[in-house]
């Protein structure tokens, strides 16, 4: 019995199968000297932080409802911030003391102390006070002054001691902080709103100085940048400054006419004794 032998293949296919050979041979060879794929594997939260669950407006009370737990990777961990919700409720009620969007951390300095009621008293730093000054549209800076800002108090006022009364502005406060506008303690008001007062938190003595110098003249407010604490050089205005000339003071009085008065004394026989002195009449102004 005769074996049959395989068919030979053409010389050209021979060589386009030893090349794909080769191909292959030097592809897995690369492949086994290079570095293999990283591998991505996912970390653990480092911890949790409280957060809003839903927007929150000024005077809320917190509950395990309105705020959440979520993850915090960073090892950095906000100032006043809770981890747990836990800790933000076991010793009491607490209430927002300002707006607050979805998923901000809740922070101590924006929010009262256990069982404590939303207020300006809650809002004034420790060893600050709360004290409200009447402004109005011009004076208040036409309503665009906001709970958080910070601005400069002026005075302006007529020294009754000069002769004649001349006008000044003084700077009398530099860099207060706005504590609620009117009745309104919104760091996210949508409009400017033009308001008769305006509270602001200072110390004892600046609320002194507040309450006498709207007493003898007028104050006003200039909105100071945000995030400008730099306390500035400054000098009192006058109507000099402006290019406006002071009053002309009023004529001295001329002098009274004066009589020599002469008194004699005689005492027995002796020469007498003489004494004068120099007498002026009042002034008596012309009609």
């Amino acid at each position: 019995m005769k074996m049959k032998t395989a068919p030979r293949l053409p010389p050209a296919r021979l060589v386009v199968v030893g090349i794909s050979l080769a191909a292959g041979i030097g592809a897995a060879v690369l492949a086994s000297g290079s570095k293999p794929p990283d591998v991505i594997i996912a970390k653990d939260p480092v911890s949790t932080i409280v957060v809003a669950a839903g927007p929150l407006e000024y005077g809320t009370t917190l509950t395990g409802d309105n705020v959440n737990e979520v993850p915090w990777e960073s090892s950095i961990f906000p100032e006043g911030a809770f981890k747990l919700k836990a800790d933000l409720l076991k010793d009491g009620a607490r209430a927002a003391l300002t707006s607050m969007n979805r998923n901000e951390p809740v922070l101590s300095s924006r929010i009262t102390g256990p069982n404590q009621p939303a207020s300006l008293a809650a809002l004034a730093e420790p060893g600050m006070r709360a004290v409200s000054i009447r402004v109005d549209e011009a004076r208040g800076v036409a309503g665009f002054v906001r709970m958080g800002d910070r601005v400069n108090v002026i005075l302006t006022w007529s020294d009754s001691r000069d002769k004649p009364r001349s006008s000044h502005a003084d700077v009398l406060l530099q860099g207060v902080k706005v504590l609620a506008t009117g009745q309104i303690a919104n760091d996210r008001q949508d409009h400017p709103t033009v308001v008769p007062t305006v509270t602001v938190e200072v110390s004892t003595e600046q609320a002194q100085k507040l309450i006498l110098a709207e007493s003898v003249g007028t104050l006003s407010l200039v909105l100071r940048q945000a995030g400008d604490a730099e306390i500035e050089a400054v000098r009192r205005i006058t109507l000099a400054d402006i290019g406006e000339s002071e009053p002309a003071a009023a004529p001295a009085p001329p002098p009274a006419p004066s009589r020599v008065a002469e008194v004699w004394i005689y005492r027995g026989d002796t020469e007498p004794n003489i004494y004068r002195d120099i007498y002026r009449e009042p002034y008596r102004q012309a009609r």
